[in-house]
């Protein structure tokens, strides 16, 4: 991993119910994330919306299923910038921003339709050397 390799691309469709239950999953009750009315009439979107957690749990899939099963998440940060609703495609990409003793940093950027829907980073334990897992590093501190 180099510094501003990017990262594959990877979409997802959102469908009402992945935002129903991530909502859920995450004891999220809030109305704008499984009523439609509630939603458009009172929060002024377009439809229901993903909410965080669900979204951080989207962002964590896409850094691991890049780094594969040895990946380990040390710190995300994003800032949520327009509601992801159902019938939307989220559009994943990234790039290397540092990469050093079995650490890497992604900057990330999540598209809806071209526009910017999130941002943000991750730091991310990779194995420093061949056969090395990093979930038994004793040095953990991202």
């Amino acid at each position: 991993m180099k510094v501003g390799e990017g990262l594959p691309t990877f979409e997802v469709p959102v469908t009402a119910r992945m935002i129903v239950f991530g909502a859920a999953a995450s004891r999220d009750w809030q109305p704008q994330h499984h009523d439609h009315r509630w939603a458009t009439e009172r929060a002024g979107a377009r439809d229901i919306f993903l909410n965080t957690p669900t979204l951080a749990g989207w962002l964590e899939r896409y850094l691991t299923d890049w780094t594969g099963p040895y990946g380990r998440l040390g710190r995300l940060t994003f800032k949520m910038r327009k509601p992801m609703c159902a019938g939307d495609t989220l559009v994943f990409n990234g790039r290397v921003t540092n990469a050093d003793e079995g650490w890497v940093d992604v900057e990330l950027l999540l598209t809806v339709g071209g526009e910017t829907a999130t941002e943000g980073t991750a730091r991310v334990a990779v194995p420093s050397h061949e056969g090395e897992n990093p979930w038994t590093r004793e040095d953990w501190n991202p």
